[in-house]
Formats: C-alpha cells, sequence, structure tokens
C-alpha cells in the first residue's frame, strides 16, 4: 500500500482539527497504508515565521511531503479560510512539493458558512503545488465533534458516515494512482 503524511494544520494543543485527523489515519492503517502525522504546531514558530527554508525541521517536513504517495491535509477554517500555521509551512515547501500525489482535503468550522473554504481557499494552493490529484474533501461542523475526559474523539454519526466515505474515496484514489507504478517496477 502506500505512504500517507497526515498533516494538521491546526495552531491549538487541544485541537479537534487534529483529533479528526487521527482518526482518519487510524482508518488508513487499517486499509494497509503507512501513515506518518505532521503536526504543524510542533515545528518551530521562528523558523515557519521567518521563512527559514534551511532549518532542520522545515528541510525534514519537506523530505516527509516528498516520501509520501498520498498527503491527508486538515485544518481548522478561520475567517473562511484555512490557518495561518499551515499557509506557512505550504509557502516554504518546493513549489512542486505534492506533485503526483493523491491529497484529501479535510476541514473543521463552527458554521457550514466556512463549508466552501476547501475548494475556494485550499484546493486552488494544493493544486498549484502540483497534486496530481486533490479528491473531494469534507467540512466537517465543530459540533459534530466531542472530546470526552480521556481525549477521545467522537464524531457524530452522520459525519462519521461521511468521513469513511471520503477517506475510502482517497484510499481507492491513491491506490489507482499507485497500480501502473507497481505494474512497470
Amino acid at each position: 500500500m502506500a505512504t500517507v503524511l497526515s498533516v494538521s494544520g491546526s495552531p491549538s494543543a487541544t485541537s479537534r482539527t487534529a483529533r479528526l485527523a487521527r482518526h482518519l489515519d487510524d482508518r488508513l492503517r487499517r486499509q494497509g497504508h503507512e501513515v506518518v502525522s505532521l503536526q504543524v504546531r510542533s515545528l518551530p514558530a521562528e523558523a515557519l515565521l521567518g521563512a527559514d527554508f534551511g532549518h532542520p525541521a522545515i528541510v525534514e517536513a519537506a523530505a516527509q511531503f516528498a516520501r509520501a504517495e498520498g498527503v491527508v491535509i486538515a485544518t481548522p477554517v478561520y475567517k473562511a479560510a484555512y490557518s495561518g500555521l499551515l499557509k506557512s509551512l505550504l509557502d516554504l515547501l518546493p513549489q512542486y512539493a505534492l506533485a503526483g500525489k493523491t491529497v484529501l482535503p479535510l476541514a473543521t468550522g463552527g458554521s457550514t458558512a466556512h463549508v466552501l473554504a476547501i475548494d475556494y481557499a485550499l484546493r486552488p494552493v494544493l493544486t498549484s503545488m502540483g497534486a496530481a490529484h486533490v479528491v473531494p474533501g469534507w467540512f466537517t461542523l465543530d459540533k459534530d465533534l466531542s472530546v470526552g475526559a480521556d481525549g477521545t474523539l467522537t464524531v457524530a454519526p452522520a459525519a462519521a458516515t461521511a468521513l469513511a466515505e471520503v477517506t475510502d474515496r482517497f484510499s481507492v484514489a491513491l491506490g489507482a494512482r499507485l497500480e501502473p507504478l507497481a505494474r512497470t517496477a
């Protein structure tokens, strides 16, 4: 199967977005994919804000993108756009860091007014970075995600069903892209 880089662009240590990404990571692992997680908030702020392309943490993040066949990009939506933290990282990656990759965009937010942020804010950036295929993403309302006292994420049933479907479509698209490569090897 494929190596998938799962990127959380949330600045919050208690992020529902990051927990949602981990939830989907588990599903991808059960489907046989190797999943590597990247929390953008764990990268040094001075490197992100100072555009330090040569910082070892930024170089390693770029290498993680290069090694992945698929990328999940999860972000909270703030003011109708993806997080500034995620933008900082994407700006430091090579122009075509997503070349040949299958990408699944995910977003969380407090209002359905932000549902188009995936298609109008995030998808154009992912496409400009050379993504071979940006599968239809999914926006999940904050109210559909609850975190228990033990940190366990619970996803409302309708949202869980939709998320499973988009994750499965991503997995199928990823497999379809890798199949011709396996035949030529």
